[in-house]
């Protein structure tokens, strides 16, 4: 029997037991996970290794240093998580992986090894978008939560509103026309002499400031356009801390954080609040390393409960890239289409779907 025809069989009986298990690996940037899941929403096992420090001299993620760690770590990884979940390769039923969006290198690591255990024992592959995998993890934090509802999914490569239809039919509302939040994040907690990862730091920091000390205004957020931009405020502090430099001027790196972090959840509220009350929404969820964020967090609570919805965020330990909200959304890939071929490729600006509002599709 073909490949293939063990991966169509593998698939049948997967959607036929409720209890089957699936191994998930994630690679798309920094972060090497594999985790295990039993059925839609249990988690068996969790396993991530952070290359955080091996980019923290660097001030960012290099991304040849990012793929030599996944080829590195990768197999310990999925091990971790097999012994872990008390599982063995034999026990498993099917094989997601991400392959997009991120950094092809990165993401090759991920793919290569999956379509390597998926040949190996002749189970079904099943590629899974990154942003898909953010969003499922909503699901993982409430076992009750089923589509449709609108989710903003902010994090450093991506910032969009989508509406969720069903667990694998989704519609952009909304996006970033420049630099997402979380790479807005990091390129001002730079500017403030900030370490990396800039996003946690800079929280930290505008905690002890005052978020009204200087006006950070992008004209383009107050349209009524679902669409966003960020560029507009790094800039306006770049050139405030440029303007006060010249003066001799002292600028207090706590306010400034306070006050544009605060530009950017109002964005982000607002954007997201509108979308959803057009879209006719009873929930709207939060999702990416953004969402990590407690002043959008809670920015986003209040919106949606003063509109009368239920507002969902994931579980802290569900915001950074892990494994178990690849195979959560690559459970419900499974069940609704069929598997990957083993020509499975990364495709480093893989879209979620079309484009709702103006412009290409994200």
């Amino acid at each position: 029997m073909s490949y293939e025809q063990l991966a169509l069989s593998g698939a049948k009986a997967y959607r036929e037991k409720p209890d089957a298990l699936l191994l998930a690996i994630e690679s798309s940037c920094d972060e090497t996970a594999a985790s295990v899941l039993r059925g839609s929403r249990e988690i068996l096992s969790m396993a991530v290794h952070t290359q955080i420090p091996l980019h923290q001299k660097y001030g960012g993620v290099v991304p040849e240093l990012a793929s030599r760690s996944h080829v590195e770590r990768v197999g310990g990884v999925v091990q971790k998580a097999l012994d872990d979940a008390g599982a063995t390769l034999d026990d498993i039923n099917a094989v997601a992986v991400t392959y997009g969006p991120g950094l092809v290198g990165a993401l090759l690591v991920g793919v290569s090894y999956a379509k390597g255990l998926a040949y190996a024992k002749g189970l079904p592959l099943i590629g899974v978008n990154h942003i898909a995998g953010h969003i499922a993890a909503n699901y993982l934090t409430y076992p009750d939560l089923e589509p449709p509802f609108v989710c903003l999914v902010a994090s450093g490569g991506h910032s969009h509103i989508v509406q969720v239809r069903d667990y694998d039919d989704f519609v952009l509302l909304g996006r970033t026309r420049d630099d997402a939040a979380g790479e807005a994040f990091d390129k001002v907690a730079r500017v403030l002499g900030l370490p990396y990862p800039g996003g946690p730091n800079l929280e930290k920091l505008a905690l002890t400031g005052d978020a009204a000390a200087y006006a950070l205004h992008a004209p383009f957020n107050d349209s009524p356009s679902p669409d966003f931009s960020f560029s507009g405020l790094k800039t306006a502090v770049i050139n405030l801390m440029h303007n006060a430099e010249q003066k001799g001027e002292p600028i207090r790196p706590a306010d400034m954080a306070a006050s544009f972090q605060h530009a950017v959840i109002k964005t982000l509220t607002n954007k997201s609040l509108r979308a959803s009350l057009e879209a006719g929404a009873s929930t709207l969820a939060l999702a990416g390393g953004v969402s990590a964020n407690m002043a959008l967090r809670t920015s986003l609570a209040q919106a949606a409960e003063a509109a009368g919805m239920r507002f969902c965020c994931p579980d802290f330990r569900f915001c950074t890239d892990n494994a178990a909200m690849i195979a959560c959304a690559g459970h419900y890939a499974l069940m609704a289409g069929a598997p990957s071929p083993l020509s499975l490729n990364a495709v480093p600006n893989l879209a979620l779907c079309a484009y709702g509002g103006h412009g290409e599709a994200g």
